[in-house]
């Protein structure tokens, strides 16, 4: 494993510093407990200390969490990203909940399209224990954010966790805490509300300002809202619909979710950490590109600038194909008038918001409909329902856990996605870091020197110092024209 020295870890926990916050955790073992190295408790002896670069890596090795720092609410570490893609693919797969006991393994790695020993030895590499061991450490601190945050009663958050039952449950938290899970919840459980809040973390700085811009500026009508230093959106999970409203806190974002199906409670969270693009090792880029005398002034303007990404992967791939050669304004317009077109509108009480009215269509809705009257090219009416039903015949076509490669490559067999859409849709859907669409008009006005613009050829040539964070360059280009991309 990659782990800084033992001094320079405990160097971190003496002085609390932030910066590895979610890189780090230390097991105490006098107390047998774990932490993060921002915790208020009065640091070990250097001596007493052992550190570990996951929370599940100190779970597993018999250390249980704290309960002053809370490990549920660090940020995921996100010191193996660029290194290591399957395990990024991985990590995405188990939190939406794409990982189902030991046998999980055999399933996880196939979906990966590498072996088992050999994903087994990337996650003792990168994060230090198993898959199975990360799966379960996600799913018990998961469990311990909604008994302490929300008012959910017990056997929602088991079920909300992904736990197969009450008893299975609450053994885990005998266990592992050596108290039952309502010893845990810090005050009396309130009548059921259907509205779950949940703190997500992140590593400072985060330029929130430019994430709600950028989502502002594509908010599709019915679908999704900006207001109030808040963005708001409709979800639609299997039969289940509901909504998502994220606001800012203090070293995170504070998401309130209403959505009546508990067991996606886990993949919601999943989602809206890579929406958020909450995972990004901001410091580590920003020194990488700051190499750059272009992106220098950029990344010092804009230190905790991220890299916005997608609710849903069909989603984004048709919001793409709606943006080709139109404006982001136009491009959401057509968006906002395809999901009249194809979707049911959803009642306040299940929103919560009566300007929430519809969820965005689905791949089957889309496949199935009339659009001749939609107002497009013939083409492009066409390539959107060969996307829908490419999506149908094939879900894991835009699998977010998916080989990047792979998924570029069925891409660009369907008509209508060239390079720039295939590109832009593996930045965002994928969580590409390196991902970087070279056509892209915006990118070529922005580094455009005495009025001269390079081409893309040119353009990809300079970008390969960018690497593995060229996707960042892109955003950090993007934001400074004033007109990122379409999509």
């Amino acid at each position: 494993m990659d782990m800084p020295p033992h001094d320079v870890c405990y160097r971190a926990l003496s002085t609390r510093d932030a910066r590895f916050d979610g890189r780090l955790f230390v097991g105490i073992r006098t107390t047998g407990i774990y932490c993060r190295p921002i915790c208020p408790a009065r640091p070990a002896k250097s001596e007493n200390c052992r550190f570990f670069p996951s929370a599940a890596a100190a779970q597993n090795a018999g250390f249980r969490p704290c309960l002053r720092c809370r490990p549920e609410i660090s940020p995921d570490a996100a010191a193996w990203r660029g290194t290591s893609n399957t395990v990024s693919r991985a990590l995405t797969l188990i939190a939406e909940g794409g990982f189902d006991g030991e046998d999980g393994v055999v399933a996880l790695a196939a979906r990966l399209g590498v072996g088992e020993r050999q994903l087994r030895r990337l996650f003792d590499k990168h994060l230090g224990a198993p898959p199975i061991a990360v799966a379960q450490t996600r799913r018990i601190l998961f469990a311990k954010q909604l008994i302490q945050d929300s008012e959910l009663p017990m056997s929602a958050v088991a079920e909300a966790s992904g736990f197969g039952s009450v008893r299975r449950f609450n053994d885990a938290f005998r266990k592992l805490y050596n108290r039952t899970p309502r010893e845990l919840r810090v005050r009396k459980a309130a009548a059921h509300n259907s509205a779950v809040v949940v703190k997500l973390g992140y590593r400072l700085p985060y330029d929130w300002d430019a994430m709600l811009s950028f989502l502002s500026a594509r908010a599709v009508e019915g679908v999704e809202l900006v207001e109030r230093d808040c963005y708001a959106r409709t979800l639609e999970i299997g039969s289940s619909c509901g909504s998502v409203m994220v606001a800012p806190g203090r070293a995170h974002l504070v998401a309130t979710i209403r959505f009546s199906d508990v067991r996606a409670m886990l993949g919601i969270v999943a989602r809206l950490r890579r929406l958020f693009d909450l995972d990004a090792d901001v410091e580590a880029i920003g020194a990488h590109l700051s190499g750059d005398a272009t992106l220098a002034p950029l990344v010092a303007k804009r230190p905790g600038l991220r890299t916005p990404g997608c609710w849903d992967g069909f989603e984004l791939a048709v919001r793409a194909i709606l943006g080709q050669q139109v404006s982001v304004a136009a491009a959401r317009k057509l968006a906002g008038k395809l999901t009249a077109l194809t979707s049911p509108r959803l009642s306040p009480d299940v929103t919560g918001n009566e300007r929430l009215k519809a969820a965005f269509p689905t791949a089957q809705r889309v496949a199935g409909a009339d659009l001749s009257a939609f107002g497009m090219p013939g083409a492009r009416i066409a390539a959107l329902q060969a996307l829908a039903r490419a999506a149908v015949s094939d879900p894991a076509l835009l699998d977010p856990g998916g080989n990047y490669e792979d998924a570029v490559a069925r891409l660009l067999a369907l008509p209508g996605f060239g390079p720039w859409t295939a590109q832009y849709w593996a930045l965002r859907a994928l969580r590409d870091s390196d991902a970087f669409p070279a056509s892209d008009v915006g990118l070529l006005r922005a580094v455009a020197q005495q009025g001269k613009r390079p081409t893309p050829k040119a353009l990809l040539a300079r970008a390969e110092a960018w690497r593995p964070w060229r996707a960042y360059a892109a955003q950090h280009l993007w934001t400074s024209d004033g007109e990122s991309a379409v999509g």
